[in-house]
């Protein structure tokens, strides 16, 4: 199936980034299986989009982060072979610090945003390798890239995200698979108000439709990483060449110096 022609799959569908994903690929003509909890939310979803742009639209309901529903999902994407685009777009964060959050939110966190994305992307890889054909586009976040925001398990996630489809760039690239990752910063959706924060208070926030749209250029020209809030892509490409400077110093047989003096300092 031509990626013209290919329907895609969208997690967390129901509302924010995952509705406007839908949204958009309806218009260019995709069939969808929309994957969220909100079974309602995706039904009323669902209708506006077969009226308005006459495409198939399929309803999954499921909560990632346990296992029987992943499963499901799972299942689908790697025997589907109409559906040609995974957009892994289901996440969450939490409210304060990590001392605040407890052992089970920090799970949960990463069971979706992580355990989840990482499933269904190994799910879908191998079909996809084997048609020769195929796009995954993983949701981070510019968090992932800043421990100073202070939100260490959320952005640990999206850090995550980020490696994984970087790592998976260079190795189903060649065999004829895209992958993206998706950059966002703040962004109007309705996340803040599950961590308990008014989005109205916070500066720089960009409209979802901005930030899909935006990220929707990124995928036609194919890029590997997208991030629609950053004015000069030359930062990225700086941040990322120094970060390739330091691999040939990696392999060596002894500690660094400034180390290996202080341990054999008497004092």
């Amino acid at each position: 199936m031509s990626a013209q022609q290919a329907a895609v799959l969208i997690t967390g569908a129901s509302s924010g980034i995952g509705a406007v994903y839908a949204d958009r690929f309806a218009k260019r003509g995709h069939d969808l299986v929309l994957v969220a909890r909100d079974q309602a939310r995706l039904e009323a979803l669902a209708a506006r989009l077969r009226e308005r742009d006459g495409v198939n639209v399929e309803v999954l309901r499921a909560d990632l982060t346990q296992r029987a529903d992943l499963l499901k999902v799972e299942k689908r994407v790697a025997e589907d072979s109409r559906i040609g685009v995974l957009v892994n777009n289901a996440g969450v964060a939490s409210a304060g610090g990590f001392l605040d959050q407890g052992v089970e939110e920090v799970t949960r966190v990463i069971d979706l945003n992580t355990t989840a994305l990482a499933r269904l992307a190994s799910a879908v890889a191998p079909r996809f390798v084997r048609e020769g054909q195929g796009a995954i586009v993983n949701i981070a976040s510019v968090v992932g890239l800043a421990p100073e925001f202070g939100m260490s398990v959320y952005g640990a996630t999206k850090a995550f995200a980020l490696f994984l489809s970087q790592g998976l760039h260079l190795e189903l690239g060649p065999k004829g698979v895209y992958v993206q990752a998706v950059l966002p910063a703040a962004t109007r959706t309705e996340i803040w108000s599950s961590v308990g924060k008014d989005v109205n208070t916070i500066e720089g926030v960009m409209e979802v439709d901005d930030l899909v749209d935006a990220a929707l250029v990124g995928f036609d020209r194919r890029e590997t990483v997208t991030i629609p809030p950053l004015p000069d892509v030359q930062q990225w490409h700086a941040f990322n060449q120094a970060r390739q400077a330091m691999l040939p110093n990696f392999a060596q047989s002894q500690a660094a110096a400034r180390y290996r003096e202080a341990a054999h300092d008497p004092k």
